[in-house]
């Protein structure tokens, strides 16, 4: 820098920063160091930058250090909110379960009542029927023998008031009619006595009829209570199903429609109502009855798709969060990465299970992950457990949930002791938090 320019320099700081001079005396001699005002902007200007270097750095590591605590506490509140919901929809789910096995019962033994009801009702139709044509039979013999008796009561009153020459053919004709009037007025008193009580069993049978039929619609209103009820559970019970795989990622048709091609076994409790062999149509409780079996039929696909699904915890034992789903700053210095799966910290050697049945695709060393254990479960879905310390698992073994498959440990890409745990659907890897 030219003489003359720091000349100017060193007047203009003048007036702030006057010249020092630093005096080191010794035994000899006596020295002393000039402080020029540029010299002494200078140190001030390097010490100002150290400490707003120091603050910033501190707060830095201030804020990382907070943010770490706040997603640490995040993540254990969404476990315990996680754990909370399944254990609250396991729980609704066995009691919708045996609410509908509970009303399916009391709906057969309402379904039989009706039954016996109808065919007693059809019995008492039919003997009152047969009453009514006994009636009408004996009304029809009983004007026949009153018309008879009339005409034989006049012949006898004509034969008393005829000439008493008449010869003795006359006389037995005339005891003969009155014989038979006798016959005819003791069989009208029985036929009489007969329809009397017929027309009493008739009055019996109207009142049990009137009490069947009475019945029979309470029987209706308490069939039609059941089955609201029982569409109602149903209804109550599917939609937290519904939601809990759709939130996961999954299409709940498509999950339904597998499980079903794998369980196409039909009969049992569940098989639903067929039309009569004569051909007549289903009646509106039949209809209905369908309608409720098709849904247990349904909570029961999904019960079969939930114990397939992993929704089970890979970890038993005490661990901690120490890294979510989602993007993330590299622990190994690598910027921001990806990171496609739950980071399960715990102590070296802690079992690691399988979240669902399956098949193992992969257990072996695979790069960054370590020790890996890739499990191929149905609908698409695969879990790999990483890093581990010990392969408890082959290639092509079949291993059910609970089952355990290796131990948790620190090889690969790993900056200490935890599982790294991922769910992919259709080779996209989704949050396992879901």
């Amino acid at each position: 820098m030219p003489t003359h320019i720091l000349y100017r320099i060193n007047a203009a700081l003048e007036r702030y920063l006057p010249e020092r001079r630093l005096f080191l005396k010794s035994d000899t001699e006596t020295r002393f160091i000039r402080l020029r005002p540029t010299t002494q902007a200078i140190a001030i200007g390097v010490g100002v930058s150290v400490f707003s270097w120091t603050v910033l750095a501190t707060a830095i590591l201030l804020l990382d250090a907070i943010s770490a605590g706040t997603s640490r506490d995040q993540t254990l509140r969404q476990q315990a909110l996680f754990e909370e919901r399944l254990t609250l929809l396991s729980s609704d789910r066995d009691l919708r379960v045996d609410e509908a096995a509970r009303a399916q019962e009391r709906f057969n033994l309402a379904l039989e009542q009706v039954s016996t009801m109808q065919a007693a009702l059809l019995v008492s139709e039919n003997r009152r029927r047969e009453l009514e044509m006994g009636i009408d039979v004996i009304h029809s013999t009983l004007s026949r023998t009153i018309n008879e008796r009339d005409a034989a009561r006049l012949a006898l009153a004509q034969i008393e008031t005829a000439d008493g020459t008449a010869g003795a053919s006359d006389a037995g004709r005339a005891r003969d009619a009155v014989a038979t009037v006798a016959l005819l007025t003791d069989a009208l008193d029985g036929i009489a006595q007969e329809r009397d009580m017929m027309q009493k069993e008739v009055i019996v049978a109207q009142g049990e009829t009137e009490k069947i039929e009475t019945a029979l619609k309470a029987s209706e209103l308490r069939t039609d209570a059941i089955f609201a009820k029982l569409e109602e559970a149903v209804a109550v019970s599917m939609e937290p199903l519904d939601k809990m795989f759709r939130a996961a990622g999954l299409s709940p048709d498509d999950l339904l429609d597998e499980v079903r091609s794998g369980y196409s076994g039909q009969g049992g409790p569940l098989t639903p109502i067929s039309v009569s062999t004569k051909g007549g149509l289903l009646t509106p409780e039949e209809v209905r009855a369908n309608a409720i079996l098709g849904g247990l039929d349904q909570m029961s696909l999904y019960t079969l798709a939930a114990v397939k699904t992993p929704f089970a915890m890979p970890v038993t034992g005490s661990f901690r969060w120490t890294s979510g789903f989602g993007y993330r700053r590299d622990p190994k210095g690598a910027g921001n990465r990806m990171h496609e799966g739950t980071d399960m910290a715990g102590s070296y050697g802690m079992p690691v299970y399988a979240t669902a049945d399956g098949v193992v695709v992969h257990s072996g060393w695979d790069s960054g992950y370590g020790r890996l254990v890739k499990i191929r479960h149905d609908f698409g879905i695969e879990t790999r457990y990483a890093h581990l310390s010990q392969l408890r698992v082959d290639v092509g073994q079949r291993v059910s949930r609970g089952d355990r498959i290796g131990d948790m440990g620190n090889s690969g890409r790993s900056t200490g002791t935890h599982l790294h745990y991922e769910i992919r659907i259709g080779g996209r890897a989704i949050n396992p938090m879901t």
